[in-house]
């Protein structure tokens, strides 16, 4: 059991978390979420997730510099969809990145930011499937997770995100 949420506490407010990463969906849940915490007075939280197992693998000074250019290359990616995020509706938005597994990383960032209240990820439109943080937590993963889930449809327009946001 995950800790209790505290975005009704003093202090504190409701925060959107989307995940950053190199697939086309990723602009259509930025999108969503910048809108839905401008509208809500949310917060946006951005977590790059960073699969370095290869790393493990390399002598220490190779592993540190990989490290090094994949922490550089997310961080880019970061900032890219943070100012996206501004342009679209004035939200600034938070930076996380952790190494490791998705699944850990994100539950791991949940449980330590206990004002994050909505996890928001784009389903993927190819035929391959709505991608893999969609699939898990659409199987019996989602009777556990700590926080609402919401999936965008990847083919969505920005009209449409507009309307439902």
């Amino acid at each position: 059991m995950s800790p209790k949420r505290q975005i009704h506490e003093p202090g504190h407010r409701r925060k959107f978390l989307v995940i950053v990463d190199e697939t086309p969906e990723c602009d259509r849940a930025v999108y969503y979420a910048s809108r839905r915490a401008a509208r809500t007075g949310s917060g946006l939280v951005m977590l790059g997730i960073l699969e370095l197992a290869e790393v493990r693998q390399q002598w220490l000074g190779v592993a540190d510099l990989m490290r090094a250019e994949a922490t550089e290359a997310m961080q880019e990616r970061l900032d890219h969809f943070s100012a996206r995020a501004r342009q679209i509706s004035g939200v600034a938005a938070e930076h996380a990145i952790r190494e490791g597994p998705q699944d850990e990383a994100l539950l791991a960032q949940i449980a330590e930011d206990r004002d994050i209240a909505v996890l928001v990820l784009a389903a993927g439109t190819d035929t391959e499937g709505p991608g893999p943080l969609v699939g898990l937590l659409a199987g019996p993963a989602s009777a556990r997770f700590p926080v609402p889930v919401t999936i965008v449809p990847g083919a969505l327009s920005d009209e449409d995100l507009d309307a439902l946001a």
